[in-house]
């Protein structure tokens, strides 16, 4: 049984189901990497029934395992911001971001960003954790990021990303009827500069893959569903452009209309994916944004 995290001590807590090795119980039932146990063992940082114990210790069924978790904080500063805050345990905080703000502090933006409100989020927790983010979204593009809040977390859940274990969709509005109901655009995106915010399809890019599907179909609009097989930077957009049908709003490669929306009509709705400890499935689904909701009527 997997506990969150203790106000006062920021441990970690496990209850063991069956006997075994601790060190086994901390690499296969907690996925702690090998490295860290080093790190963990040096600090005397593992107790089982409230005992410092050798990594090589047997542990019995019902034995309580606690891993202390001691990182710095980022020096963001924390901002009340009323984030709409979905899901916190022990390893991540799930945030509904609106459109038109920033995920993490720029030169640009240096406040008022997901950062500082979920730094806010955590001090009124009084929890000690480094926060890390999985994933980021544009500042014009809304829905769902994940932030983890120990280095354990976003190794395991940006691996999970990297190799395509977690389930990403989108629900985006784009300019023209998308005859076929649903599709799968294979092409690669390619950052021609290293100055260049733009990207562009060409062979020496890098492999990516989106399937879209037809939800409805409005005057001389479509509202699909995305799902990305890939993460690369600007993806749904490029690949929108690609087909022929722009994101409506999009700045950059869409089709802009500020009578309909002041920005790209692109929201990430959905995710599911493993909890990185506890191999729980997790599952996020966040409500269409009222700009969107308005476009759709708008066009209908």
């Amino acid at each position: 049984m997997f506990e969150k995290e203790t106000q006062k001590y920021n441990l970690m807590s496990y209850t063991c189901e069956e006997e075994g090795i601790l060190k086994n119980v901390l690499l296969d039932k907690l996925n702690f990497s090998v490295r860290s146990l080093s790190k963990m063992k040096r600090e005397r940082s593992i107790l089982v029934n409230g005992e410092f114990n050798k990594l090589n210790t047997k542990i019995k069924k019902g034995d309580l395992i606690e891993v202390k978790i001691d990182e710095e904080k980022a020096n963001f500063e924390p901002q009340d911001l009323n984030l709409n805050i979905l899901y916190d345990d022990f390893d991540i905080i799930m945030v509904d971001k609106p459109p038109f703000m920033v995920v993490h502090p720029t030169k640009s933006h240096n406040d008022n960003t997901i950062a500082n409100g979920v730094t806010h989020f955590i001090n009124e927790k009084h929890e000690s954790v480094k926060i890390r983010f999985v994933n980021r979204l544009d500042m014009n593009t809304s829905g769902l990021v994940i932030v983890a809040k120990n280095a354990h977390a976003h190794h395991v859940l940006s691996d999970d990303m990297k190799y395509d274990k977690v389930e990403k969709k989108y629900i985006t509005v784009v300019r023209g009827i998308v005859k076929d109901d649903e599709g799968v655009i294979d092409v690669p995106i390619y950052r021609s500069t290293d100055d260049s915010i733009k990207r562009v399809v060409d062979e020496r890019g890098q492999h990516a893959i989106t399937h879209y599907k037809v939800l409805e179909r409005l005057k001389d609009a479509t509202v699909l569903e995305v799902e990305l097989f890939t993460g690369r930077t600007h993806q749904i957009r490029v690949h929108m452009d690609y087909i022929g049908h722009g994101i409506i709003g999009d700045e950059l490669y869409g089709y802009v209309d500020e009578t309909l929306i002041s920005r790209q009509a692109l929201h990430a709705y959905k995710l599911k994916f493993d909890q990185p400890r506890t191999k729980e499935v997790l599952k996020f689904e966040s409500e269409l944004p009222i700009d969107m909701v308005k476009l759709i009527e708008k066009l209908k």
